[in-house]
C-alpha cells in the first residue's frame, strides 16, 4: 500500500511538472530567422508539442476553442486567464512561409471565435457554450497542421522551426491535417 502511495505521488508530481512547462513560447513575432535543428537532448522533461499550422484566413488575434469530433458544438474553451503565457497574450508565433506556431493548445478540432485575445482576456465571465457556438468563425479553419515534436528539443524554437519549414522538411513530421 505504501509503495502504491509513493508511485501515485511520483506520477502526480511528474504530471504537475509537465503542466507547468506546457506553454513555453513567446508571443507572435515576424522574425523568420533560422537555426540548426538539434537532436533530442540526452536529458529532458516532456513539454507541449510544437504545433505548426496554416489557416484559410487570418485568425491570429482570435481565441481558439475546441469543437466536438463532429464539429457541431464546442467541447472546451479557455478561461479568460488561460489566454496568457508569461504575462503576455498567447497569440501564435509567426513563422516562415505563412506558417504559425500555436501557443494556446490547438488540435485539428479547434476553431476560432469572433472575440480577440485582448477582449477575451478582459471578460469577467465566459459566455455560455450556446453563445460561444454562435461566435465560431469557421468550423474547419485549417489548411495544414503538423506536430514537430516536443518544444524543448529546440534550443531556438522559432529558428529551428523556420529551418524545417524553409528546408521543405515539414512532411518528415507527423501531419495532423
Amino acid at each position: 500500500m505504501r509503495l502504491l502511495t509513493i508511485i501515485t505521488l511520483i506520477i502526480a508530481l511528474a504530471a504537475a511538472g509537465c503542466k507547468a512547462k506546457q506553454h513555453t513560447t513567446t508571443t507572435a513575432t515576424a522574425d523568420t530567422h533560422t537555426a540548426p535543428v538539434p537532436p533530442r537532448p540526452a536529458t529532458y522533461r516532456p513539454t507541449a508539442h510544437a504545433i505548426v499550422y496554416k489557416t484559410k484566413g487570418d485568425y491570429t488575434q482570435y481565441v481558439p476553442v475546441t469543437l466536438t469530433d463532429d464539429g457541431t458544438s464546442i467541447a472546451s474553451y479557455p478561461d479568460p486567464s488561460d489566454v496568457y503565457y508569461q504575462g503576455k497574450i498567447a497569440t501564435p508565433t509567426l513563422l516562415a512561409d505563412g506558417y504559425l506556431l500555436d501557443n494556446r493548445g490547438l488540435t485539428p478540432h479547434s476553431a476560432f471565435i469572433r472575440i480577440t485575445y485582448e477582449d477575451y482576456a478582459k471578460l469577467k465571465e465566459v459566455p455560455s457554450v450556446k453563445e460561444l457556438n454562435k461566435l465560431v468563425i469557421d468550423r474547419a479553419p485549417f489548411t495544414e497542421m503538423y506536430d514537430l515534436g516536443e518544444r524543448n528539443q529546440y534550443p531556438d524554437l522559432t529558428g529551428g522551426l523556420n529551418t524545417i519549414i524553409k528546408g521543405g522538411r515539414l512532411t518528415e513530421y507527423r501531419k495532423l491535417l
